[in-house]
């Protein structure tokens, strides 16, 4: 399967030049899946709901009608991030585009930072779809630090977890070739670059994209800010080998039944730095 992520910098609030740009690298490109970065057409530093919501859109939008035009233009699946108007807010979700459709949408579940106080938390649950004979599942940006999300998608079946981002601190990039190796997965992490100052606050955005092997293995990694379409040419099926000795199923060897407390939530259980809803007052994206 060819595969590829795009880097690149989106300009805040202007979706109309950001679908252009998009387009722009995406023609002439022979890719069967290609990977945008996290609310890759509005931007990501709101400074409030309302905003937001002017920027959000429904799944008949602008962002995704396009998105479902470039996709059958250009003969290929596109996974993208992009802020989801709904009746109880907005959700910082992720869609997977074929053959000019919606085939699949993830809402972000685990948010982060400044996020909680603008997005809803996602709702759907984590699934994977076959995808032009590829089994693909998708997480966001910040699920990246909870194991449990790409843990869920290897038990479902997936060879490839597509991974939007906007990252800012440097931990994810080194994670994810532990979320591969320990679920024996392909991973597409898509970040972009740039900067974004806006609400009193600057972001500067570390590039770092990503294609990573089920062993481990960085097959391309972008700079910190160059804006680029990067293609290579993976075989997924290599992701259903899951032996890591000749004794040893990274799932199969699994032991559930002594897994228990990962789903408990109790305050004896939570750090000395948490809010009393148990999450870290700062934590690392």
């Amino acid at each position: 399967m060819r595969v590829a992520y795009l880097q690149f910098a989106p300009i805040f609030g202007a979706k109309k030049e950001n679908l252009e740009r998009v387009e722009h690298f995406l023609d002439g490109a022979k890719v069967d899946l290609v990977v945008l970065p996290e609310l890759f057409a509005t931007g990501y530093l709101f400074e409030s709901r309302t905003e937001l919501m002017d920027l959000a859109e429904d799944d008949r939008g602008e962002t995704l009608t396009s998105l479902k035009g470039l996709s059958l233009k250009f003969n290929m699946a596109i996974v993208a991030g992009v802020a989801e108007k709904a009746d109880v807010g907005c959700y910082n979700s992720c869609y997977l585009l074929d053959n000019g459709e919606i085939r699949s949408k993830y809402r972000k579940i685990h948010l982060f930072d400044r996020e909680k106080e603008l997005f809803v938390p996602g709702d759907l649950p984590l699934e994977v779809i076959d995808v032009r004979g590829v089994r693909v599942g998708l997480m966001i940006c910040f699920d990246w630090i909870f194991p449990e999300v790409t843990r869920i998608l290897a038990v479902k079946g997936a060879q490839i977890v597509c991974h939007p981002s906007n990252l800012v601190l440097p931990y994810c990039p080194r994670a994810m070739i532990t979320r591969c190796i320990e679920n024996s997965i392909f991973a597409i992490t898509v970040n972009r670059v740039g900067t974004e100052a806006r609400a009193g606050i600057e972001l500067r955005f570390i590039g770092l994209s990503q294609v990573v092997g089920p062993r481990g293995e960085i097959l391309v990694r972008a700079g910190e800010t160059e804006e680029v379409l990067r293609v290579i040419d993976i075989d997924p099926s290599l992701a259903d080998n899951k032996m890591i000795t000749e004794r040893n199923h990274v799932l199969n060897d699994r032991r559930p039944e002594f897994y228990g407390d990962l789903v408990e939530s109790t305050l004896s259980q939570r750090g000395p730095h948490t809010d009393d809803t148990g999450v870290a007052s700062s934590h690392p994206e």
